[in-house]
């Protein structure tokens, strides 16, 4: 794929969307970011001007539709979607997770992934070509106790990946998905807390958890994974589909 691209990532105004937003501005590429927290989308404009940014939820259809037709309208089509808007969702046991809070994670992490794919399909299947990249997470692939809605949502966006690549492959569209491990910044900080409330243990109890299950014994940082999304975007990635890639420093086991 050539530079000049144009570029679409949901949850894209701060964290890791912003790191892999801001990765694609510097290759020369048009972005387009949508993200729920307005005071992220103002912030994000403000210190990437070229950046094309609006506040979106992925979990409301039409504020989600708005946001990508007007991309469509202005662009005519898209080169790489990607489906990034995730939550941590609530830590416990099963039992003590309420419904409501099993739904809204499920509908942010998966739901929100379904919507954009499913624009994004239709868009990339007609122009013959295009990536789309989801993030999953290292939770996509192992079964983390206590973060069951998370888990079986991000289970469930590998799975999606599988069936696109599948779907779209003969109409010349790639589709893969990140398993980030534990990436460095405030959202982990939160989920640091939070599941050091669950547990009844500190903090640096359970970073250490982390990172003595991972080979090299740290977290990742977020250019480590937004070079995961250049490189998949590259031309050098042009025979890779259907893959969930992971950047976490190996882990070898779950605690």
């Amino acid at each position: 794929m050539r530079n000049g691209r144009r570029i679409v990532i949901t949850a894209g105004a701060s964290g890791l969307g912003l790191s892999i937003a801001q990765a694609f501005l510097e290759a020369g590429d048009r972005v387009a970011v949508c993200d729920a927290d307005a005071n992220a989308v103002a912030d994000a404009t403000v210190t990437f001007p070229g950046l094309r940014a609006e506040q979106a939820d992925v979990t409301d259809p039409a504020a989600l539709g708005a946001f990508l037709a007007g991309i469509e309208a202005d662009w005519g089509g898209a080169d790489v979607v990607c489906a990034n808007a995730g939550v941590g969702g609530p830590a416990g046991h099963i039992e003590e997770i309420g419904l409501e809070d099993w739904r809204h994670c499920v509908a942010v992490n998966l739901d929100g992934a379904f919507l954009t794919c499913r624009w994004a399909a239709r868009v990339l299947r007609t122009q013959g070509h295009g990536l789309i990249l989801l993030t999953s997470s290292i939770s996509g692939l192992f079964g983390f106790p206590q973060r069951t809605p998370y888990v079986a949502a991000k289970w469930g966006v590998v799975g999606l990946m599988k069936a696109l690549a599948s779907e779209l492959g003969p109409a010349g569209v790639r589709v893969n998905a990140i398993c980030p491990g534990a990436v460095e910044g405030p959202r982990m900080d939160r989920v640091l807390a939070m599941e050091a409330a669950a547990r009844g243990v500190s903090v640096d109890a359970v970073r250490r958890s982390f990172t003595e299950g991972v080979a090299l014994r740290r977290f990742v940082a977020p250019e480590e994974v937004s070079a995961m999304a250049m490189f998949l975007a590259s031309d050098g990635a042009s025979a890779i589909t259907g893959q969930a890639l992971v950047v976490d420093g190996h882990t070898e086991r779950v605690t």
